[in-house]
């Protein structure tokens, strides 16, 4: 078991259950579980106390893993403080989800993920990744009696027929898991995980390119997996939040986008975040 103390600025909660993420389950004690990049699936937890536990690995190597993963080495309390300091409204949000952090997921994940995602509810869209993973992954493990699968690579997603993928359900957007299945197995991934290290524009560009990504998406995929933190992806719940808080009219995207550009910055995809959370959670908190 990895064990790592005194975790400021994180609950589990918050992380999991803020859009970013669809294959961790939580579990009766609070914990989560789930299978990352193929590894055997892990359980994390936090004490009261603010020890972060993550149960089925060990090791230096796993630990750094799990480290960058849950974004550990970023000062949340700093950025919170720069996101809230001059907005009454943005600090009541951030307190309401004090703890969420952004993961760094896999690239390739993302990808499909969130076009899976594109008008969909979040409880289809982790039954069809899922399922997907059960049918055309591979093996990662048990973890409490249940089996965990990897995320099918590019180049078993590219070698399938449309009907292949009726088993997942994902309707009109199977040609797009297909199409760009084979965009990106085409080089081996080249060219996706090099978007890492490029600036955001070109980024946008190269995923808008691909089929079934449109800007919103190009965006979750960039903040969610390749370190774009100023990305600001805007659907119908960030529409509805950017309304209710700022008065901004729900189909003047442009302007939400301008708003964030100015008033988030760099920390845009940490806001959006932190609205998503609220947005979809404070009512049925009585809030």
């Amino acid at each position: 078991m990895i064990i790592i103390d005194n975790v400021k600025d994180f609950d589990l909660d918050h992380i999991f259950d803020c859009g970013q993420c669809f294959r961790w389950d939580k579990q009766e004690d609070g914990s989560y579980t789930g299978a990352v990049r193929g590894m055997p699936p892990v359980n994390i937890s936090i004490s009261p106390s603010k020890t972060l536990m993550i149960d089925n690995a060990d090791g230096a190597e796993q630990e750094r893993f799990w480290r960058g993963y849950l974004d550990l080495g970023r000062d949340y309390g700093a950025v919170k403080k720069v996101l809230s300091e001059n907005d009454r409204k943005m600090s009541e949000i951030i307190t309401f989800g004090s703890g969420i952090r952004i993961l760094r997921q896999d690239e390739w994940e993302t990808l499909i993920s969130f076009i899976i995602s594109q008008n969909n509810n979040i409880a289809r869209i982790k039954k069809c990744i899922n399922t997907l993973c059960k049918n055309f992954g591979k093996q990662a493990g048990e973890y409490n009696r249940k089996e965990y699968f990897s995320f099918p690579e590019p180049e078993t997603l590219a070698r399938l027929a449309v009907e292949d993928l009726s088993v997942c359900s994902p309707g009109y957007r199977a040609r797009y898991i297909i199409e760009t299945a084979k965009a990106v197995a085409a080089d081996n991934c080249e060219k996706l995980y090099a978007m890492k290290g490029v600036q955001a524009e070109e980024a946008f560009d190269y995923l808008t390119g691909l089929c079934g990504v449109g800007p919103k998406v190009a965006n979750c995929i960039m903040l969610f997996s390749m370190g774009k933190i100023g990305s600001f992806p805007i659907d119908v719940r960030i529409r509805q939040a950017m309304n209710q808080v700022f008065g901004i009219p729900e189909q003047n995207i442009k302007a939400m986008a301008e708003y964030a550009a100015i008033n988030f910055g760099e920390y845009g995809g940490i806001a959006q975040q932190h609205l998503y959370y609220y947005v979809r959670n404070h009512k049925s908190k009585g809030e």
